[in-house]
């Protein structure tokens, strides 16, 4: 049996106070910020989104450049620590720390520079999905981004990276132009489409399980106007809407996203919400609102133009930090009368008011993308359901809320396509993650084992193989 993620990252003890001040003394002027236990510092470090995990990272350092990247990972590799990169704090499964290792905090990397006319973004490894938004949009320009500003762009484009713009505008990881990496011996290197093209393809979906990414270049769009927002129905006609949005979507133009949500109402009943957006023609894009709004009776339409920089503000901080989450994810290549049951069944039987249900639809300029091209491997038009067990206060035994999630992953298993979405996959997924990069999977653990054979780095986890380093939590 696979060892488990927490027998992965134990560490057998605190360091000592010579080992902390050889470390500190390394770090001297290398622009690097030291945390140590108990301090403001590290707190603030160590708190991450799901507020299940509890890990006991050595220390923190904070780095303000790839320098000090570097200085900081020679300092733990000479120490014999463990290491894991917070850009965030958003992943679920909390791999941003490992106890007893340290952690690379790159969240005071926040430099996000724009080139209006070369429509370009660079920023820094620890700029966030908000971050990058408001500066781009200050310019009438949008980048593809995530739907939750908290998240950072380097951990959202490491998995692929769906958001609000992919149908038009293909993966975050699709809109990588280039970027800069420590990789585990301390060297400070860039790769591009022409210039160290493995790595380069790696980090197109990978994981950040092949260097620390301290810098990323990325194309830009010019969309200024959307049409987005919110339709809610009934919960009785959940079936004829989530089958009539299955229509809609497999047959949807690049300019047309949208969400399916199974959550409750502003009165504490389900409903199923429908977030369209739309980024072409907006006479057309109305037509498709109507088309939308003729699924049910409509409790609630809300739909209207806006800044493509206000997409935020229609999901940001929907899915609060701190509380306590499993999540689990299926691709689906529909939505059939079974699996629409499933689902509405699934949320009647919810064991929290806090759980949620999301389906989006993969299809338009990702699509024709071929697989072997990025790491991220699954280019056929697809469902993406994620399930999220929430629960509050965290530190509750979320055991049947745990179980719910995994039970609902369970019976989709019967319709779903191989694999997941592996920026959101545990390591203890294994059924899920052999098929996550598709055809790329060999592929990824050769060059794991060329760019870092003593598997240092690790985050999304990668498919087992008798050939293969193994891979564990961030």
């Amino acid at each position: 049996m696979t060892e488990s993620f927490n027998q992965r990252t134990q560490a057998s003890s605190a360091l000592s106070t010579a080992q902390l001040a050889a470390i500190e003394d390394q770090l001297s002027g290398s622009g690097c910020v030291v945390h140590v236990p108990g301090s403001e510092g590290f707190a603030r470090a160590t708190q991450l989104w799901n507020g299940t995990i509890e890990r006991k990272p050595a220390l923190v350092a904070a780095c303000s450049n790839s320098h000090a990247v570097r200085a900081a990972l020679l300092a733990a590799r000479t120490a014999g620590l463990p290491v894991s990169v917070r850009n965030g704090g958003r992943d679920w499964v909390g791999r941003a720390l490992r106890d007893g290792g340290l952690v690379l905090d790159l969240t005071p990397m926040r430099e996000c520079s724009v080139n209006v006319q070369g429509l370009e973004a660079t920023v820094a490894a620890g700029v966030t999905v908000a971050d990058l938004n408001a500066a781009v949009g200050r310019h009438g320009l949008a980048a593809v981004i995530g739907n939750e500003g908290t998240v950072s762009m380097t951990g959202l484009l490491s998995g692929g990276g769906y958001g609000p713009l992919t149908t038009r505008f293909g993966l975050a990881a699709d809109n990588l132009l280039s970027a800069e990496l420590v990789l585990a011996d301390g060297s400070i290197t860039s790769c591009d489409a022409t210039h160290n093209r493995d790595l380069f393809w790696a980090v197109q979906g990978g994981g950040g399980n092949f260097g620390v990414i301290t810098s990323m270049r990325l194309r830009l769009h010019r969309v200024e106007q959307v049409l987005s927002g919110m339709i809610m129905f009934p919960w009785g006609e959940a079936s004829a809407v989530l089958e009539r949005f299955s229509t809609l979507m497999q047959a949807a133009p690049d300019e047309l996203a949208a969400g399916a949500i199974l959550s409750l109402g502003p009165g504490g009943a389900p409903v199923v919400l429908v977030s369209p957006l739309w980024s072409g023609d907006l006479e057309r894009g109305r037509q498709i609102v109507r088309e939308i709004e003729s699924f049910g009776t409509p409790m609630v339409s809300k739909v209207g133009p806006m800044p493509a920089s206000d997409l935020l503000s229609l999901t940001d901080g929907k899915l609060v930090s701190g509380r306590g989450y499993e999540l689990a994810t299926r691709w689906l290549t529909d939505l059939s009368p079974n699996i629409v049951s499933t689902l509405i069944a699934a949320y009647d039987d919810r064991t929290s008011p806090y759980s949620a249900i999301i389906l989006h639809h993969f299809h338009g300029a990702g699509t024709r993308v071929a697989p072997e091209d990025t790491a991220f491997g699954m280019r056929q038009p697809h469902f993406t359901a994620l399930i999220y067990g929430i629960w509050e206060p965290a530190h509750l035994d979320g055991a049947n809320h745990r179980r719910w999630a995994q039970d609902l992953s369970s019976k989709l298993s019967n319709w779903a396509l191989p694999g997941g979405y592996a920026n959101l996959l545990h390591h203890d997924a294994r059924d899920q993650i052999g098929s996550a990069f598709g055809p790329n999977g060999q592929r990824l653990l050769e060059l794991k084992a060329r760019f870092d054979p003593d598997n240092v780095f690790s985050a999304i986890p990668l498919p087992s193989s008798s050939r293969s380093v193994r891979s564990s939590g961030e």
